[in-house]
């Protein structure tokens, strides 16, 4: 098949180490909303429902509004975006082998399927692993069709999805008092009480409940991967794509705002509207804008060289925060979920933080003595690979 996704790569590296910087962006910013469901007592349950508790200040659920807004959404976009850089960059290099495509990549997914299940069960039922694996499939077929396709393909998937929103938008809004307080949840929460393997069974109950959110966002994810193969083809990471980085920051800017204003409006249409819709288009101008720094500025930073590294170990840096987000927040755990409850906002934010410290400690100093994350080398492994340690 003649080559029809050229990837302008910087020559003479082996990685885009802009691209490890915004993958390690948007693991810790999906920490920054995921941190709100570890630390609510009823967990993901308590967060559909209330996901400020009663009883906080005017002040502090304002404060806890504006902090979740700020991530609501957004990372999960980007997430989305460079696993589809990713797959792409793959894909090219599969190409220039001459290695059959989507071939062994399929066992990859497979094996990402399976991390999934394993964080889902043990760890947490916001997992995206498993709708990435089954995305990653599919998209790794489209790949093989030519740009102009894929390009048309992302407008008519971003076209399914934003009716399918504003379907549902419109429905509630059709649905009298679905804005009413409901009555909190009674009794004992069993993030509080359960052991480690009984909230395991827990999620396995409520599965159909918690895997909701991937099925609802299939054609999301179907578009935010392509575009980011596509803006990989147009040079988002190179000197020369400063017009799509441009364009993609003036997008972010206008959608900011209105992100914003969604999310504080607190109504569940909007926030809908705010998470599924117009976040991602502000994911867009965080690519543009982190791309743009990179180049004006260099990676030599020191924050630069923190996200760097928490990117080259993604998914063992992923499994990390929200492992280390259950040890803090859940009954197996410190229990701070139901025992600090009264403090949640500065708790919260404290354990922000110390999370994300805690993962930048332990990706600088494993890769210091190996070339890939630990997960990343039993992922590779098992894929047929040959990761190798530096020493």
């Amino acid at each position: 098949m003649t080559n029809t996704n050229v990837l302008p790569v910087p020559s003479g590296t082996r990685r885009i180490e802009t691209l490890d910087v915004v993958r390690g962006l948007a693991i810790v910013g999906t920490l920054g909303t995921n941190i709100w469901v570890f630390s609510h007592p009823w967990g993901l349950l308590g967060m559909l429902t209330s996901p400020v508790l009663p009883g906080e200040s005017a002040a502090a659920a304002s404060v806890q509004s504006t902090l979740m807004a700020l991530t609501q959404g957004k990372f999960l976009a980007l997430l989305c975006l460079t696993f589809g850089v990713g797959l792409a960059i793959q894909r090219a290099s599969a190409e220039r082998a001459r290695r059959p495509w989507p071939g062994r990549y399929l066992v990859r997914a497979a094996l990402l399927l399976l991390d999934g299940v394993v964080n889902y069960i043990l760890i947490a039922e916001f997992d995206v692993l498993m709708g990435y694996a089954v995305t990653a499939a599919v998209v790794s077929f489209l790949l093989l069709t030519r740009p102009r396709a894929q390009r048309r393909m992302i407008v008519v998937f971003a076209a399914l999805h934003v009716a399918l929103i504003s379907a549902i938008v419109l429905a509630l809004a059709a649905v009298p008092g679905v804005e009413a307080t409901g009555s909190p949840l009674s009794g004992s929460s069993p993030y509080a009480t359960e052991s480690f393997l009984g909230l395991a069974m827990f999620r396995v109950e409520n599965a159909a409940i918690f895997r909701a959110e991937p099925v609802l966002i299939t054609f999301l994810s179907l578009a935010l991967f392509l575009a980011g193969a596509a803006v990989l083809r147009t040079g988002v990471f190179t000197t020369e794509g400063a017009a799509l980085r441009r364009r993609l920051m003036i997008a972010g800017a206008v959608a900011a705002p209105v992100d914003l204003a969604l999310a504080l409006a607190g109504t569940s249409g909007g926030l809908l509207l705010e998470r599924y819709v117009v976040a991602p288009v502000v994911a867009l101008g965080i690519l543009g804008l982190v791309c743009e720094i990179c180049l004006r500025r260099g990676i030599d930073g020191w924050v630069a060289r923190r996200l760097t590294e928490i990117g080259r170990v993604a998914l063992s840096a992923y499994l990390l925060q929200n492992l280390l987000g259950g040890a803090l927040f859940y009954g197996w755990g410190l229990g701070w979920g139901e025992t600090l409850q009264a403090w949640r906002l500065p708790v919260t934010v404290t354990a922000f933080a110390l999370i994300t410290a805690l993962v930048a400690t332990s990706a600088h100093l494993w890769l210091r003595r190996f070339s890939t994350g630990p997960v990343e080398w039993l992922w590779r492994a098992a894929a047929g690979g040959r990761p190798a340690p530096k020493g």
